[in-house]
């Protein structure tokens, strides 16, 4: 089954630390660069980390600094560390392919919630 599962989300203080995990088939993962996306109440979905297969990173300039993506090509897992949290980070995360004009699986995944408040 062709399918993404994202996990780690929750409710962590201002400055806290989160990492989140994807877990993709196959046939969405291989040879593909991936990434984390995140929608706000309210907002468009944009894009927060992108991971390339060689493993070349890109990362929105809001996260930048903070963030790190990372990937298992062995496992199909994507990581996303996520560091000194701020409430603007507030959001459901969803991975898919993505970074470097890739166009994402058109099948999205239910997502993870990440409130960040005190």
């Amino acid at each position: 089954q062709v399918q993404l599962v994202e996990s780690g989300g929750g409710l962590v203080q201002p400055v806290g630390s989160l990492i989140l995990s994807c877990t993709a088939s196959s046939q969405i993962f291989s040879f593909s660069s991936m990434a984390w996306y995140r929608q706000a109440p309210g907002k468009e979905r944009e894009l927060v980390a992108a991971v390339a297969s060689g493993g070349r990173t890109n990362y929105a300039q809001s996260v930048k600094g903070r963030f790190t993506i990372s990937r298992d090509n062995v496992k199909n897992l994507v990581y996303l560390q996520m560091n000194s949290l701020i409430p603007e980070d507030t959001a459901v995360y969803y991975c898919n392919r993505g970074g470097w004009d890739t166009t994402p699986f058109p099948s999205w995944g239910q997502g993870t919630q990440v409130t960040v408040s005190s």
